[in-house]
This record gives structure tokens, sequence and C-alpha cells, in this order.
């Protein structure tokens, strides 16, 4: 593809193809000795994908959250972390930056100036989209919202992030087979991350639905899926390692 350098980040955890740390491991370092040996400069970050990255799922419902990343309205930690990261490594593999500590500085100066912003504008507009994609997306929006009641008090302890993600896809979101019509509209917002302190009846997320009934089975799957106790595990790390 042309490409200088190449920066892949490789996920790890429930949400992920390598469930294990060292199967992991084996898939980044066999990625990154190809692109070497093909003469293609190649870093590899090894991720958390344990839970849901940023608060959505879902197409419409995911670029709204990367407008409001790029225009600073709503910045998820773990989602700015990894953004910050990647970006590093991108910057330092095309000879942008000296250090990955120098990209590192150079995309928080873009976010945060706007004109990362400003770059995303450009890139819809020149792809057909709206000229004034940050003022008025104008995404489409699903008929049905309908909020996750916490069956309990206590911590979000636990999150079935791949079970989230098949439950997204039977909602029209994602594709079970190549000739499946994707539904933009659908999927997952205002997901608590893990650590989350929740009351009986606070909302787990809100699912968006094309129908009652699809709602109604998207809320069954998230009640499997994510594990309420009386404590959580201790935060991780979003970026484990880099190859």
């Amino acid at each position: 593809a042309g490409l200088g350098s190449l920066v892949m980040d490789v996920k790890l955890g429930n949400g992920a193809f390598m469930a294990g740390l060292a199967e992991a491991r084996a898939l980044a370092h066999s990625i990154v000795d190809v692109a070497a040996g093909a003469g293609l400069p190649c870093r590899a970050l090894i991720t958390d994908m344990n839970q849901v990255l940023g608060h959505t799922a879902g197409n419409a419902l995911e670029v709204r959250e990367s407008i409001d990343f790029l225009t600073g309205a709503a910045q998820e930690p773990r989602l700015l972390e990894l953004t910050l990261a990647l970006a590093a490594q991108m910057l330092h593999g095309a000879g942008l930056a000296t250090t990955p500590a120098d990209g590192r500085a150079q995309a928080a100066a873009a976010l945060h100036s706007g004109r990362a912003a400003e770059h995303f504008a450009r890139m819809v507009a020149g792809l057909g989209g709206p000229a004034d994609v940050l003022a008025a997306a104008r995404l489409p929006a699903a008929p049905v919202q309908r909020a996750v009641p916490a069956p309990r008090g206590g911590m979000l302890a636990a999150m079935g992030t791949r079970a989230l993600g098949l439950a997204v896809v039977a909602l029209g979101g994602g594709r079970a087979r190549a000739s499946d019509v994707v539904d933009p509209r659908v999927g997952f917002s205002h997901v608590r991350p893990l650590g989350a302190t929740v009351q009986a009846g606070d909302a787990l997320l809100l699912v968006h639905a094309a129908s009652a009934a699809d709602a109604d089975a998207a809320c069954v799957a998230v009640l499997a899926a994510i594990t309420i106790a009386d404590t959580a595990p201790p935060p991780g790390p979003v970026v484990i390692e880099a190859l």
C-alpha cells in the first residue's frame, strides 16, 4: 500500500481473538517480524480489550463519540490514552517525531488545539460527507432507546466484551454474513466502565434498537454480559506492552 511505517494494535482479553498474553505476544512478534522481513518498519502495541473502549458500540454512535472526542466535548480516559499512544508511535515511525514521547506531545497538541478535529472535518467533506460535520453531523438515530437497569447495587466487576459486540451484531450493527445489511443507527451508548459504582435500577448502558423486540433481546444479552459485585478488580493499563 506504499506505507513508510506501520503500527499495529493487538487486542488482548475477553473481547479479543487473543485471550492470553502469550498468544498476543506471539501474534505481535509475528506481525512485526513479517513486516521487517518485507522492509517495512513496524511496531505493535498490546492493548486491553476486557471492556468496551470508550462509551459506545455501534456505527453512528461511535462516530458521534469520535466527534465529541476530537472537539473535546467528551474524552473517555482509556480511549484518550490509547489514541495518544498509537499516535505517538505512528509519528515516531514516520519520522515526524524524534521519540515516541515527542510524538505523544505533538498528538496531544493537535488534539487540544482543535487541529485534529479540523483535519477530520476536511476528510469527511472530501469523502462526500457534510461540510459542517463538527457542528451538524446529521447521524441517523434508532427509533427505540432503552436503558438497561442494574439488577443490584455494587460495582461493575467484569464485562463480557465479545458478548456485547455480538449483541450489537444481533441488533443489526454488524455482519454475521457478507450479505447482511448494516444498520448504522443501532448499538450501545453511555456504557459504564469497569469499577463504576451503581445502585439498583441505575442504567448500565443505553440500548439503541430498530424495534422493541430487538431492544428486549439486547437488554437480556447485556445483563448476561455484565457482572456486578461488591468489589471491583484493580484497574489495569490500557497499553499493556509495546513491541
